[in-house]
This record gives C-alpha cells, sequence and structure tokens, in this order.
C-alpha cells in the first residue's frame, strides 16, 4: 500500500506525561517529536491535534462542581500548553512549527484560518492545532476529525497505549481481541470507545479512515504514514 500524503495526528495529553499522573516529561516530549519530525522530514504533511488531560480534562472528577463550559474551557487551555511544548520540541529540532489555536491569542499562537493551515502544510510546515473547536461540549476528538475534513487530510492517525482496537480493553481482559479492520458502524455499535460517537459518525459520513495504533512502540508514526499495516484500520 502507498503512503500517505497528508495526515492528522491525534495525540492524548497524557503522552506528553511520559506516564506520570500528569504534567508534561520534557524527555518524552522530545522522543514523539523526533518521531513526528522525521516523518515531516520524509515529504510527509502533518497536522497534529494534542489533547490538555495530562493538565486538565472538563468531564474529570476534578471538574464534577464546576460549570461545563467552564471546565471545557479551561481544558482547551490545557492543549495550548501542550501545544506549545510540542511546536518548541519541534522547532529546537530545526523543524519549521505553526501552532494555530480556536480560541485567539495573538502572542501565544496564530489564529485558526483553514487556508492559512493548509498554506503551512504545503510549505512543509508542521501545524499543532490547539483549543480544540473552541465550542465546549467536543472533546479533542472532534476537534481533531473536524480539522482532518477542514485540511482534506487522508487519514487520522490515532495514538494510544495498545496496538488497535479490541473487543474489550486488552489492559484489564487478558482474552480480549484484536481487530485488524472495523467499521465505522461495529465501533459505534459495540460501543468499543476508541474515539467518541460524534467523532466517529463525522468520518463515517464523509469516509474518512482512522488508524489506531501503539504511540509507545517507536517509529509506529512513521510505518503508519508510509501505509505499513500498524495497529487497526477503521473505515
Amino acid at each position: 500500500m502507498a503512503g500517505y500524503k497528508r495526515v492528522l495526528l491525534k495525540l492524548s495529553g497524557e503522552a506528553l506525561a511520559g506516564g506520570a499522573a500528569f504534567g508534561i516529561h520534557a524527555d518524552r516530549v522530545k522522543e514523539l517529536a523526533r518521531e513526528v519530525a522525521d516523518v515531516a522530514s520524509s515529504g510527509i504533511q502533518i497536522g497534529v491535534v494534542v489533547g490538555g488531560g495530562n493538565i486538565f480534562r472538563g468531564v474529570a472528577a476534578a471538574a464534577q462542581k464546576m460549570d461545563r463550559v467552564t471546565a471545557d474551557h479551561m481544558g482547551m487551555l490545557a492543549t495550548v500548553i501542550n501545544s506549545l511544548a510540542l511546536s518548541d520540541a519541534l522547532e529546537q529540532m530545526g523543524v519549521p512549527t505553526r501552532v494555530m489555536s480556536a480560541i485567539e491569542m495573538h502572542q501565544v499562537a496564530e489564529p485558526y484560518i483553514r487556508r492559512r493551515a493548509i498554506r503551512h502544510l504545503e510549505k512543509g510546515r508542521i501545524v499543532v492545532f490547539a483549543a480544540g473547536t473552541s465550542n465546549p461540549y467536543f472533546s479533542t476528538d472532534t476537534a481533531a476529525t473536524l480539522r482532518a475534513l477542514e485540511i482534506r487530510a487522508e487519514v487520522i492517525a490515532k495514538a494510544t497505549r495498545v496496538d488497535g482496537v479490541y473487543d474489550k480493553d486488552p489492559l484489564k481482559h487478558a482474552d480480549a481481541v484484536k481487530f485488524e479492520q472495523i467499521t465505522y458502524l461495529e465501533v459505534l455499535s459495540q460501543g468499543l470507545g476508541v474515539m467518541d460517537a460524534t467523532s466517529i459518525a463525522m468520518c463515517r459520513d464523509n469516509k474518512l479512515p482512522i488508524i489506531v495504533f501503539n504511540l509507545n512502540t517507536h517509529g509506529n508514526i512513521m510505518r503508519m504514514t508510509a501505509g505499513e499495516t500498524v495497529g487497526t484500520l477503521i473505515h
């Protein structure tokens, strides 16, 4: 299979924590940045959406007594912090990177403008999309799907702690069965929780494939973008 020319990589905020319960682990961020930089140097256009769960999650216990809209806005700001950390690591490696925020903060990031984002990608820059969709009640999975569709990415690469989609949590059940391929409808009907239902439905309606793969296996991002069979394909 031929590789992809333009991909949207979805990272969880926890991926930047490097095994810690919260916060940003500098060495882990550098490792991730190196893998993303290697993909970009091979000529693949790459956009990134990073979650904020390592700093603040709007639906977490800490936010239960908060107004949901306020809590979600705090979560969006957490994604900006993570995006800046990843961008800084990439820039230190000499990779041109732009952080584009759905919430305007001109001193910190460019405002998200679709045509400008596509132009950055065409010029070989990595674009990190921050602040979700700027709307509460939408997860960063949904933001990743929206951005992927807007920039006409060929695939969403969903990085996780496991090597694909299983019929139940493989970290808790030794008899969990992995799917090599699965349809959007099967993911929704079985409630597999790979991404939230809104993002899966958006991908289904727009025929945007999703690859779920293990981020902790070094080189998986490159293998996936090169077209090798990695993880699970949802289509």
